[in-house]
């Protein structure tokens, strides 16, 4: 490795709270950032999707946020401190001579196609040779990726055995709706054999678990077939898509949207409908996120007609108001779409001439021609073994745990993800919040928390929802749960609004921020037009007013 220390800027082009991209060598590119009389330099951009962090958020006490997806990073360190980030940044020496800012960086390091840097793993053991039962993790998502990253970057040392479902390691699920993409091997965060040999980890796919014995701390899996001994237990099974219960629903052109599976038929059927006549229709039943990211992913497809079908006035309406959904809703019929809204699916009508398929969908009395129809009605907490191994579930079959995701009742048993009941930051209310980046954060608290340095969850949520409006992409922060009033800046119609984010980066990792610290403004400051992006939280000053608090 070859070293070099330049001159990237002036020390006068950075003052206390403020972070600079400059470039390295005139090929490279590395950030640089002055709290208080310190200065940092890392790699300039984040592991997640490559989002330049320089356009993101610097907070005093030292974290970088992503502007796209809220991932955050340690900038002394480069290390992660929030999913969805899969890898740390690279760290720089950075010091002040002579009136310039100094980098001391290996060349290739400061380059876009090597921005990751190999996880600093304070523990590595083969797999299935650390000592003690070790750790257990029922489910394969992003929960459990997360999780095995964060204990063995926390100094977890013991076994860690992973029984999943899936028939492939953990992947980056958005991208099955997002992108449509299909291959496990092209999403996958880690190969099974790096997961094995890295991160110690014995996965166990295609292992359907049917109880948990607490007393003996076992799990039973394969129809009692065969069971493992735990030391810990992580519960990650994240949630089972929901079919409506009502005729037709388990035709076979009937689908849901949640694993590979799932999306492989799905995209064939679709290519199979683009290259025929015309004539095929796709009805989709829900308006939620996921149906209407597939909704976007195809309608340039030239399917003869998009039909969506929803409970509310305007799709999102209860997460983003009905200013907002209608401005989306506007989009999405400019390119065709049809919306049949305030409304509920009868039944779904089989085929006359093969009673397995579906040509029919029922609403209000009419019936919409279907080729494909999609239920993106929601998932069920994927807990029904539970049940029988004395849990006690909510009324919706999720499982309550305390701040730091443990279950109470049951020795070191810990729940996370989509299954997880867990108290708001502040409000201390139960909410259990279905979204892969909770999930992927959940994780990696555990993670910490389990290695021996308790970390109870306090992460603002963070959702993205890649839609393809105009080239945009919609962000917002918080729970997302009814609300009191709608506050908007910008103008929905044209897809750039404040209340939730398009075409305003880094408004929602801001926010984040801001609630994580408690200075969000109040609402009659928003009203008032107070613009958060003005807001200091990178300066000493505000470190210390809110160590103050």
């Amino acid at each position: 490795m070859s070293l070099k220390t330049i001159a990237v800027c002036d020390e006068s082009e950075l003052q206390d709270g403020q972070m600079k991209q400059v470039d390295f060598e005139g090929e490279g590119n590395v950030l640089v950032y002055r709290l208080g009389d310190r200065v940092h330099a890392t790699s300039a951009f984040c592991t997640h999707y490559g989002a330049p962090l320089a356009k993101g958020v610097l907070t005093a006490d030292g974290r970088v946020v992503c502007p796209w997806h809220g991932a955050c990073f340690r900038v002394c360190t480069g290390d992660i401190e929030d999913a969805p980030a899969p890898a740390a940044i690279h760290s720089f020496k950075a010091e002040v001579a002579d009136g310039k800012i100094n980098v001391t960086a290996e060349l290739s390091q400061t380059l876009k196609n090597n921005m990751i840097r190999t996880p600093k793993l304070l523990s590595i053991s083969a797999a299935g040779a650390g000592g003690g039962k070790g750790v257990v993790i029922v489910g394969g998502g992003s929960a459990t990726f997360y999780a095995i990253e964060s204990l063995r970057e926390h100094g977890y040392s013991g076994n860690i055995t992973v029984l999943s479902k899936e028939t492939h390691p953990p992947i980056d699920r958005t991208k099955l709706s997002k992108a449509l993409i299909t291959d496990p091997s092209k999403i996958e965060w880690r190969t099974a054999a790096d997961l094995k040999i890295k991160y110690g980890t014995t996965l166990r796919t295609g292992v359907t678990v049917t109880s948990v014995d607490t007393s003996s701390k076992q799990v039973v899996f394969d129809g009692g077939k065969d069971s493992i001994s735990y030391e810990t237990l992580i519960l990650a099974m994240g949630g089972t898509p929901r079919r409506l219960p009502i005729d037709g629903s388990d035709l076979e052109n009937v689908y849901t949207f949640r694993g590979i599976e799932d999306s492989k038929r799905r995209l064939q059927m679709l290519w199979k409908f683009i290259a025929a006549q015309e004539g095929k229709r796709m009805v989709v039943i829900g308006s939620s996120f996921i149906s209407m990211e597939l909704v976007a992913a195809v309608a340039k497809r030239k399917l003869a007609s998009i039909d969506v079908i929803g409970a509310e006035e305007h799709p999102f309406q209860n997460v983003l108001g009905k200013e907002v959904g209608q401005g989306l809703q506007k989009y999405h019929e400019s390119q065709g779409v049809k919306f049949h809204m305030k409304s509920q699916v009868e039944k779904i009508i089989p085929s006359d001439s093969n009673s397995s398929l579906a040509v029919g969908v029922v609403v209000n009395g009419q019936t919409l021609p279907a080729d494909f129809v999609v239920m993106g009605v929601g998932v069920t907490p994927a807990t029904e073994f539970l049940k029988q191994s004395g849990f006690q579930l909510e009324k919706d079959g999720g499982v309550k745990v305390d701040e730091y995701l443990k279950v109470q009742g049951h020795d070191n048993v810990y729940a996370i993800g989509d299954i997880a009941w867990y108290p708001q930051q502040r409000t201390g209310e139960s909410r259990r919040i279905e979204h892969w980046n909770v999930a992927g954060n959940h994780g990696r608290a555990i993670g910490k928390t389990i290695s021996g340095d308790p970390q109870p969850f306090v992460k603002v949520p963070i959702f993205w929802s890649a839609r393809a409006f105009k080239g945009q992409q919609l962000r917002y922060c918080g729970l997302g749960a009814g609300y009191d009033d709608i506050i908007i800046r910008g103008n929905p119609d044209e897809m750039k609004t404040h209340k939730n984010s398009m075409q305003n980066d880094p408004v929602v990792s801001k926010a984040s921020e801001l609630l994580r610290l408690g200075l969000m403004p109040s609402p009659a400051e928003l009203k008032e037009g107070k613009n958060i992006l003005d807001i200091d939280i990178s300066t000493c000053s505000t470190k210390a007013r809110v160590e103050s608090d």
